[in-house]
C-alpha cells in the first residue's frame, strides 16, 4: 500500500479528506517505496508500477513529448501535452486517482494552465469541476477552461481569496498545489527526460518556478531514479524567476524580496509570490536565476525564430540560459503559445 505523509511532521494522511495536515498543517507527499521500473507493462511512464495507487489512468495522450536539441542544449517540449503544458502531468494522475475514489464534483482554484489541466480531466473523467478564478481574469486560457465546459466561479479580493473560496466550496478541493497526487504525477517528466537520454541525466535542468509543482516534481523523479539504480547521479536543477515573482530565488541567495500587491509580469503563469511549499522548493534547488521581462520578450522572440511557440513564461528558462550558460543542459518549455496570442 502506497503511503501518504506530511512533508513535515511524517504523519501519515487519514483520509483523501485531510488536505493538509491536521497536525501540523504541512503538505502531504506519496512515499516513493518502491523501485522505479523501466520495463513497465503499459505505455511509459504512466505504469501500475511507477504509479500504483492508479489502476486505470484516464489518459488524452498526455506525456512522451519530444526532447530535442537546438545547438548545445536540449528543449524538453512539454508544451505539446494535450491541454498545452506540463500540468497534464499532474491532473492526468490526480484526477485518475480521485475517479477511483468515486469523487463526481471538485473544485480548483487557478485561471491558468493548471485549471485548464484539471478542467480537461474532469471532463475525461466525467467529474464536474468548478474552476474558481479571480474576479479580474480574462485571456485564452479562461476561454479554454470553459471550454471543457467546467463551471467558472469568480472571485473578488485576492489570490489568496480565490484559493479559499475554492477549498470552501462544499466541492472536493482537487488542489494542484496540496494534492500529492498532482504533485507525484509530474515526476513522469523526469522519467522522459533520462529515457530520452540513454537513462543518462545531463548536468542541468532549466524549469520555471512558481507555486513549485514542477520543481518538486521534476526533483522527486530523478532522486527516484537515483535511489532506484537507475541513473548515478542527481542533475542540478535551475529554478527560474521573475524580478516581481522571486520568493524562492530571494531565499535561496539570502536577499531581501517585497512581493507586489499586483504582479503585471509578462510571465502571467508564475504568479505564486508567497508559495505554501517554498521550505520544500528550498531542498530541490540548485541554482536559482532572476531574469526581467525585457530578457524574457528577447528568448520568446529567439524561440520563436526557432519554430518553438511558447509562452512568455516558459521563456524565461531560455532568458536565464542565456545568463547562466553552462554544458549539458536541458530546458524545460512548459506551456503552448497559443494561449497567448
Amino acid at each position: 500500500m502506497v503511503k501518504e505523509v506530511c512533508m513535515k511532521c511524517k504523519k501519515e494522511r487519514e483520509s483523501i479528506y485531510e488536505i493538509k495536515c491536521n497536525k501540523c498543517g504541512g503538505p502531504f507527499e506519496i512515499l516513493l517505496d518502491f523501485e522505479f521500473d523501466k520495463n513497465s507493462e503499459r505505455a511509459f511512464p504512466y505504469s501500475e508500477k511507477n504509479f500504483p495507487y492508479v489502476k486505470h489512468f484516464i489518459s488524452l495522450g498526455e506525456g512522451r513529448t519530444p526532447l530535442i536539441k537546438k545547438g548545445n542544449i536540449w528543449f524538453k517540449l512539454d508544451f505539446l501535452n494535450p491541454s498545452g503544458s506540463y500540468k497534464d502531468r499532474g491532473a492526468v494522475t490526480l484526477v485518475s486517482y480521485l475517479a477511483e475514489k468515486g469523487v463526481k464534483q471538485i473544485s480548483e482554484d487557478s485561471s491558468g494552465n493548471a485549471g485548464s489541466a484539471i478542467a480537461a480531466y474532469s471532463a475525461a473523467a466525467g467529474i464536474e469541476a468548478y474552476i474558481f478564478v479571480p474576479e479580474t481574469a480574462k485571456g485564452g486560457k479562461l476561454k479554454q477552461i470553459e471550454s471543457y465546459g467546467a463551471h467558472v466561479v469568480r472571485v473578488r479580493g485576492s489570490r489568496e481569496d480565490v484559493a479559499k473560496a475554492a477549498e470552501n466550496s462544499g466541492y472536493y478541493y482537487a488542489s494542484h498545489v496540496l494534492q500529492p497526487q498532482f504533485r507525484d504525477g509530474i515526476r513522469s517528466l523526469a522519467y522522459e527526460i533520462a529515457k530520452d537520454l540513454d537513462w543518462k541525466t545531463p548536468n542541468y535542468v532549466f524549469i520555471p518556478v512558481s507555486a513549485g509543482t514542477l520543481l518538486l516534481g521534476v526533483y522527486k523523479g530523478f532522486k527516484h531514479l537515483l535511489d532506484s539504480g537507475v541513473i548515478s547521479e542527481m542533475p542540478k536543477i535551475v529554478a527560474v524567476q521573475t524580478e516581481q515573482v522571486m520568493p524562492l530565488c530571494a531565499k535561496f541567495k539570502n536577499i531581501s524580496y517585497t512581493p507586489p500587491d499586483k504582479v503585471t509580469s509578462i510571465a502571467d503563469a508564475l504568479v505564486s509570490t508567497r508559495p505554501f511549499l517554498l521550505d520544500h522548493m528550498l531542498k530541490a534547488t540548485s541554482e536559482c536565476i532572476v531574469v526581467s521581462d525585457d530578457e524574457i520578450v528577447e528568448a520568446w522572440k529567439e524561440l520563436a525564430k526557432m519554430g518553438l511557440l511558447v509562452e512568455y513564461s516558459s521563456a524565461t528558462v531560455f532568458a536565464a540560459y542565456k545568463k547562466f550558460s553552462v554544458n549539458d543542459a536541458v530546458l524545460v518549455l512548459t506551456g503552448s503559445g497559443l494561449k497567448v496570442l
